[in-house]
């Protein structure tokens, strides 16, 4: 009895310490090792702190897409159009394959615009179809109209870039006094306010006017110092349009149909919740309903945000703004303005992670105005995307090969946003990973159609 009493809890001690052994050999693979990113100073801009970020495990690589014929990269006029008629292929395909009701494409290159085109419907109720001049929500993309027509406005000399918001916005408060002063318009086009990322967006979200948004930004603690850090923002960003009338007594919608939409033939573009419904030609917004989309009525909510998520457009207007921001439109945007809000203002590595294609393709990841900057196999890729509810779109360029495309459709479907790194990748002639998985949601739409109960046949009874 005595020899048992002692060797029980031995035992027991020694199982413990087996599991714990067990325990901490199966967690090992999957413990989050801790690096800081060092952030390289811009000049003109004010150095950001190093930005403490978990390493994060990456999934399994794609499934590769069936083997295409062999394209070299290059400005070959042959090869661009192989690319443009595969990728209009593919949009098609994306189209039937994710059920969305409408989407609308435009590639550039070299100054010239090689495709653009809808397909689809506006409007699953009526079957409008969408065409190159169906008008869209830009949502986020808005972000770089807004930066282009401050930078329009300090060409002019009519604002500064490093201006402190204070100055023409004295009723712009944050909770960090000592940051109140030293906030500039470039820290609030490049996020970095300080403030957490999306602050407000759920009070956007809950209809909530943007005064009140505004007066309520004094409320919320910041994550870091002013003009140390990213974190990405809406009702803050659209200071910028506050600062625009404050230096120069017209709204910042004036000016950017003034400075740009007119001077560059963007006939449809607009602001604005009322301005997209009077539109002749516009995309509704659809939602998830079952299997498929239906189309709601679109909400006002991000409007009041016009600097963030203001801007309508369509395909054709989308492939002007393209050919003005790779430079060749310089009797509206020149070079000097170009090279400023397409450049590196802050390091923002989360944009490293998330989708598949980021994780494996993006080597750096910064923000300019307005715009993302990204290193992108070794080429510089500037590029947004943006969705509000019942649209998304996306926009890319590669300024050093004279490229660029832009998508919108209007269903909250992220399906064809795997269309950018794909047609990314075919252009560069990197190796071919199946970012659009349609296989996989084919499969899925399979899985999810609804089965029908044969009718039963109503035999005669035997007399």
């Amino acid at each position: 009895m005595l020899n048992s009493t002692i060797r029980r809890p031995r035992l027991v001690r020694r199982r413990r310490l087996w599991c714990i052994a067990m325990a901490v050999a199966l967690l090992a693979p999957v413990s989050l090792v801790v690096r800081a990113q060092t952030v390289t100073p811009i000049p003109g801009t004010q150095p950001a702190q190093p930005v403490v970020l978990p390493s994060i495990l990456l999934p399994r690589t794609p499934r590769p897409m069936p083997p295409q014929r062999p394209w070299v990269p290059g400005d070959r006029a042959e090869n661009v159009a192989a690319m443009t008629v595969e990728f209009e292929a593919l949009c098609d395909r994306v189209l039937a394959a994710a059920r969305v009701p409408g989407l609308a494409a435009a590639l550039v290159k070299d100054g010239k615009v090689i495709s653009v085109r809808g397909i689809g419907v506006a409007d699953t109720g009526t079957r409008a179809p969408v065409g190159v001049d169906t008008v869209f929500r830009m949502a986020s993309l808005s972000k770089a109209f807004a930066a282009t027509t401050v930078g329009l406005l300090v060409e002019r000399g009519q604002l500064g870039w490093n201006d402190p918001v204070r100055d023409f916005v004295p009723s712009f408060e944050l909770k960090d006094t000592f940051g109140n002063d030293r906030l500039t318009l470039r820290d609030v086009l490049s996020h970095r306010t300080g403030l957490p990322a999306n602050s407000l967006d759920r009070v956007v979200e809950a209809g909530v006017g943007y005064p009140e948004l505004v007066r309520q930004l004094r409320t919320v603690t910041g994550d870091c110092a002013v003009g140390s850090c990213y974190a990405y923002q809406n009702v803050a960003f659209s200071a910028s349009g506050d600062l625009i009338y404050a230096a120069t007594g017209d709204f910042y919608s004036e000016w950017a149909e003034r400075l740009m939409f007119s001077p560059l033939g963007m006939r449809t573009a607009s602001f604005g919740l009322d301005a997209l419904e009077r539109s002749p030609d516009w995309a509704r917004p659809h939602i998830r309903r079952g299997t498929g989309f239906v189309a709601i009525a679109p909400k006002p909510t991000y409007y009041r945000l016009a600097p963030a998520a203001g801007v309508n457009a369509s395909a054709r207007d989308m492939s002007a703004w393209l050919l003005a921001q790779l430079g060749h439109r310089p009797d509206v945007l020149s070079r000097g303005v170009l090279d400023v809000i397409q450049s590196p203002q802050v390091q923002s590595p989360y944009e490293r992670f998330g989708s598949a294609w980021r994780r494996q393709r993006i080597a750096d990841a910064w923000y300019g105005l307005g715009w993302r900057v990204v290193d992108y196999q070794g080429h510089r890729l500037v590029w947004h995307a943006g969705a509000v509810q019942g649209f998304r779109a996306v926009i890319a360029m590669l300024p050093d090969h004279d490229f660029g495309m832009v998508l919108m459709w209007n269903a909250e479907s992220p399906v064809p946003t795997g269309l950018m790194p794909t047609l990314m990748d075919r252009y560069l002639g990197l190796p071919v990973v199946n970012w659009l998985q349609l296989d996989e949601v084919e499969r899925r739409n399979l899985r999810a159609a609804p089965r029908f109960k044969s009718r039963s046949v109503v035999r005669p009874r035997r007399r």
